[in-house]
């Protein structure tokens, strides 16, 4: 009863009446643990057997409900924008065969959804990347995905999809955070906090890639994020942190400071195909498990 109280106080009841409609993509980094597949390929369209990593996650944000995707690119990244535009040439090459059946899922996110795009000129982290899409999410509560965390479950809805039902519930900014191994913490943003249930966390602090000896938990932020607009005032006063870059991390806290954030331990898989290692576990997985041929 606490934490509704807490929430309920932040918003009034125009709030309340927000759905989650938006979904910004952070697309604009280099690759470069992929190099040389990534030298003049996005790593986004990496495929996982016959789909680009970019569109699972679409995918995802649409089945969550989402219909206005909004990117943050740079100049390397204009194969993702023609990934969701038509080919003429090569529709009608393939018409009438029975190749056109696989552009059923791209055709259906395009009838389904607009996508918009700005640049992010300069590298300076994730919390600067949000921060550039802001003219793409307005003052509108917005998920986050990336693309490089290939997360699926094969039981029901998707993760964004599970976070968007809490959303529509709590109405403040939540994390997707999932146990990782000690000797992995130091690759993500950490959380601690105080169990609401089993698979809901109220935030008190997150650090940014700690050592394991400074972890505070071993629950990591992974690539799913709903933030409400406020998040972006408050990145424009947060100062570089870790690797003198703009963290998300640090402006979350910010919030959790100031009012609620919810952590979620979330139903299904995930793959860092960031990674080589992930990236071939997730081929694999979506081969043995969901391909159809």
């Amino acid at each position: 009863m606490v934490i509704l109280h807490i929430i309920s106080s932040n918003i009034d009841k125009e709030a309340t009446q927000l759905m989650l409609k938006k979904c910004l993509f952070p697309v604009a980094g280099y690759g470069t643990r992929f190099l040389p597949a990534t030298k003049s390929m996005p790593k986004e369209m990496m495929p996982v057997v016959d789909k680009p990593l970019i569109q699972y996650a679409v995918e995802e944000a649409m089945n969550a409900g989402v219909a206005d995707m909004g990117f943050v690119t740079g100049r390397t990244k204009r194969a993702i924008e023609d990934h969701f535009d038509i080919n003429y040439e090569l529709e009608k090459e393939i018409a009438g065969s029975g190749k056109e059946q696989r552009l059923s899922s791209i055709r259906e996110l395009m009838s389904a959804c607009t996508f918009n795009y700005t640049r992010q000129h300069e590298m300076k982290g994730l919390g600067h990347a949000i921060l550039t899409g802001r003219s793409l999410v307005g003052d509108n509560p917005f998920g986050v995905v990336l693309a490089d965390d290939l997360c699926i479950n094969p039981e029901g809805p998707g993760v964004l999809a599970q976070m968007a039902a809490l959303f529509n519930q709590f109405r403040c900014t939540i994390v997707a955070v999932e146990e990782v191994p000690e000797d992995e913490i130091h690759k993500y943003g950490v959380i601690a906090g105080e169990a609401i249930s089993d698979n809901i966390i109220r935030v008190t602090d997150m650090v940014e890639k700690p050592a394991k000896e400074d972890a505070p938990s071993n629950l990591a932020v992974i690539g799913r994020y709903i933030l409400t607009p406020d998040i972006f005032d408050i990145l424009e006063q947060t100062p570089p942190g870790k690797n003198g870059e703009v963290q998300i991390t640090d402006a979350i806290l910010t919030q959790a400071q100031q009012g609620c954030v919810l952590a979620y331990r979330f139903k299904g898989n995930r793959f860092d195909c960031g990674s080589v290692p992930g990236f071939i576990d997730a081929t694999n997985y979506v081969y043995q498990n969901l391909f159809k041929g």
